[in-house]
């Protein structure tokens, strides 16, 4: 059975291939393109996923994964982070703030972020 998954992401054409292949699996996607449509947006919905860009204009990851902590409700879903950045400094940060995986843009292999994705749904 398909899970619930939110894409917060402002790139239209990693958006577009992540969705595509995820609906084709079964899943159902939700996107938003700025960190703040995304909070308010997995308050409603509570995925079983977030995919969530660091940088973008408005409200980046970091800040959404800081709110996400301080909500019970939000802060045991999976993130995955998607961002050009690869630095062990943003990576320890995103993963103190609860983000179970990470996906580097400039090494992006649309299988591999697809299995990331597919094994903390699964969980």
């Amino acid at each position: 059975m398909g899970k619930k998954i939110l894409i917060i992401e402002d790139e239209a054409d990693i958006v577009e291939l992540l969705q595509k292949r995820l609906i084709r699996e079964g899943h159902e996607v939700i996107v938003e393109n700025s960190g703040e449509e995304g909070l308010e947006r997995m308050k409603k919905t509570r995925p079983d996923c977030i995919v969530l860009d660091l940088v973008m204009s408005g409200m980046g990851g970091f800040e959404v994964l800081e709110q996400m902590a301080k909500k019970k409700t939000l802060k045991r879903i999976p993130v995955i982070v998607i961002s050009n950045a690869g630095k062990k400094a943003e990576l320890d940060r995103a993963k103190s703030l609860g983000a179970e995986g990470w996906i580097v843009k400039i090494e992006f292999d649309l299988q591999k972020a697809i299995n990331s994705i597919t094994r903390q749904v699964s969980v």
